[in-house]
C-alpha cells in the first residue's frame, strides 16, 4: 500500500503517541516504548505497509543525524566528573554481558544446540550491529534459519526488556524520591549554584549570551561538535556514537556548549521520535511465519540470558552499593539501548515522583547510568562479542 508522506507520518505518530498515552494512564507500568512496539507489529502484520516509517520519511540520512546531535546532547546533560564516576556502572553492565554468555552457552547448548546460541548470544547483547554480523555469517554458511533466528532475536528481546526494565526503574525512582520526602535528601538553590561553580572551573569560553541562544545557534554547535566525533572516531579507535557522547561532555565543560542544548534549541522532541519510529520499522522482519519457526530458541534463549544477566549484574551491582533494581536495569539496556533506555528512565521517574524536584532527583541518579549501561552493552561490548563469536559458528 503506497501511502504520501503525511498520511504515512500521521500513522506514525498516531502509534507513538497512543504508547505514550497508555504509559501515563497505567503510571509507566506498560511502557510507552512496548505498546508501540506491539501496536506496529500488529500493524505490520494486518494493513501496514513494512516501509510505512520510510515512507514517513524516516529515512536513513535523517535518522543517522538524529542519532548524532542526540547523543552529543546527550553528553552535555553529564559532566566530566560524572562521566568518570560511572566505572563502577560499566562493570556493573559488562557483567550482565557475562551472565548472558555463561547462561545460553551451557544450558542453552544443550537444550537448543551450538548453532542456534552461538548466533543468537551476540544480538541479545546488544544490539542491530551485532545482529547483522551473526545474520550475515549464518546466511553465507547456508544455515538460514540460523540467520533468522539471530534477526529475530534483535526485534524481539526489546518486549522482555521493556517491561521489566520499566517495573524496576519504577521501584528504584520510588526509592530515591523516598529519600527527598524523608529530608534524606535536601534539594535547595545553595546546593545547585555549588554544582554550577564547580562545573564553570572547567570553562575556557564564555557561555554565550541567553538571547542568542537560538535554535540554528545550538544546532550548529552542536553539528560542528558531532562532526568532529565522526572525523576523530577512526583515530582514536572508538564508535562514532560514543565519541559524539564523550564530546557532548567535553564541549558543556569548556563551555562551547549549552546543558541540555537540544532541549534549548526546542529540537530534542522531533529528534528523539525520528530515532524511536526508525528503530519500531525493524519489527517488519519480524513476520509470523519467522517467529513460528525459532519461536522455541528465541524465546528460551531470552529467558535464560535474561536469568544469567540479572544474576551477575545484581550480584556485581551489591558489592558495589547499587540497588538490585538498579543494577538489573543497567544490564538490561543490552536488550534495547539508546533511545528506549532514556525514554524508560523518564517515564518511570515521571511516574513514581510527585514534584519537580523528586523527578528531578530521581532522574539525575538514573538516568547516566543507564545511557553509560547502554554505551557499554549495545555500542561497545556486543560488537566485540559478536565479532569473536562468528568464528564459533
Amino acid at each position: 500500500m503506497e501511502l504520501n508522506v503525511t498520511q504515512a507520518f500521521s500513522i506514525v505518530l498516531l502509534i507513538l503517541a497512543v504508547g505514550e498515552l497508555v504509559s501515563m494512564k497505567t503510571k509507566a507500568m506498560i511502557p510507552s516504548v512496548f505498546v508501540s512496539a506491539v501496536l506496529f507489529i500488529i500493524g505490520f502484520w494486518t494493513i501496514l505497509p513494512g516501509d510505512v516509517v520510510a515512507q514517513s520519511s524516516f529515512a536513513k540520512p535523517v535518522v543517522y543525524l538524529s542519532m548524532y546531535l542526540l547523543l552529543t546532547h546527550m553528553g552535555t546533560l553529564m559532566s566530566l566528573k560524572e562521566l568518570l564516576s560511572q566505572w563502577k556502572t560499566v562493570v556493573i553492565a559488562l557483567g550482565g554481558i557475562v551472565g548472558i554468555i555463561i547462561l545460553t552457552l551451557t544450558i542453552g547448548n544443550l537444550l537448543f544446540g551450538w548453532e542456534n546460541v552461538v548466533a543468537a548470544t551476540p544480538p541479545l547483547t546488544g544490539g542491530v550491529v551485532a545482529s547483522i554480523l551473526m545474520s550475515t555469517a549464518a546466511a553465507e554458511r547456508g544455515l538460514t534459519s540460523i540467520a533468522v533466528l539471530a534477526t529475530a532475536m534483535y526485534v524481539i528481546q526489546g518486549f522482555f526488556g521493556y517491561p521489566i526494565t520499566s517495573f524496576l526503574l519504577k521501584k528504584e525512582a520510588n526509592r530515591l524520591a523516598d529519600k527527598v520526602r524523608n529530608g534524606e535528601i535536601e534539594i535547595n538553590k545553595s546546593e545547585a549554584s555549588e554544582v554550577k561553580e564547580e562545573e564553570s572551573s572547567f570553562r575556557i569560553i564564555p557561555p554565550l549570551p541567553e538571547k542568542y541562544q537560538t535554535t540554528y545557534v545550538i544546532l550548529f554547535k552542536l553539528g560542528i561538535v558531532a562532526a568532529l566525533s565522526v572525523a576523530a572516531a577512526p583515530i582514536l579507535h572508538l564508535n562514532e556514537f560514543v565519541v559524539c557522547m564523550l564530546f557532548g561532555v567535553i564541549g558543556r565543560e569548556i563551555g562551547f556548549l549549552e546543558e541540555k542544548a537540544l532541549v534549548k534549541s526546542g529540537s530534542f522532541g522531533f529528534l528523539i521520535t525520528v530515532l524511536m519510529a526508525f528503530i519500531f520499522a525493524g519489527l517488519s522482519d519480524a513476520t509470523p511465519e519467522m517467529l513460528t519457526e525459532i519461536a522455541v530458541p528465541l524465546f528460551g534463549i531470552i529467558i535464560l540470558g535474561i536469568s544469567g544477566m540479572a544474576l551477575v549484574s545484581a550480584l556485581i551491582g551489591k558489592a558495589f552499593g547499587y540497588t538490585k533494581e538498579m543494577s538489573i536495569s543497567i544490564a538490561m539496556t543490552a536488550l534495547y539501548g539508546f533511545p528506549p533506555n532514556y525514554i524508560l528512565t523518564i517515564e518511570s521517574a515521571r511516574a513514581s515522583t510527585k514534584n519537580d524536584d523528586e523527578y528531578q532527583y530521581a532522574v539525575d541518579e538514573m538516568l547516566p547510568k543507564m545511557l553509560v549501561g547502554g554505551f557499554t552493552t549495545v555500542t561497545i561490548a556486543s560488537v566485540i562479542i559478536a565479532g569473536f563469536f562468528v568464528k564459533l559458528l
